[in-house]
């Protein structure tokens, strides 16, 4: 069973949304309401800002469930990255990796991972070994 994976054009950019990675950390909503809603269905317009505000908020996104390609590029999947990696611990949350990298699940699937990628640090994420946002239910300290 494949992955869910949305997108939402306005013609210039396409903002694509992965679900399971989301951490809801908030951020799009926060920063960017007229374009992320969790009220409205469907809760991303993408015609609600002006192209490089939509790909600023985008690059706001903790977890990498948010991303974007112009539809005038070949490499969709490059566009944004980070040509090295960045590790950063956030307090009482995941680990952030910033960067292109290849992980190897449990099961020998390498999953390509794009831009941010929110690993588990609390060991109770449903989608180990990424963050789904568990460590704020359930208090994680460190």
């Amino acid at each position: 069973m494949g992955e869910i994976k949305k997108e939402y054009s306005n013609g210039e950019v396409t903002i694509t949304w992965e679900p399971k990675k989301c951490i809801h950390s908030a951020n799009c909503v926060n920063g960017l309401p007229s374009v992320f809603n969790a009220e409205k269905k469907p809760w991303i317009d993408p015609l609600g800002a002006e192209t490089n505000q939509i790909v600023a908020q985008i690059q706001k996104c903790p977890s990498g469930a948010l991303g974007y390609y112009f539809e005038n590029k070949e490499d969709k999947k490059e566009e944004g990255t980070h040509s090295e990696q960045i590790v950063e611990v956030v307090s009482n949350g995941p680990l952030m990796v910033y960067g292109n990298l290849q992980v190897k699940l449990p099961d020998g699937e390498i999953k390509k991972q794009y831009k941010v990628s929110a690993f588990c640090r609390c060991g109770s994420s449903a989608n180990k070994p990424f963050c789904d946002g568990t460590h704020k239910k359930i208090g994680f300290q460190g």
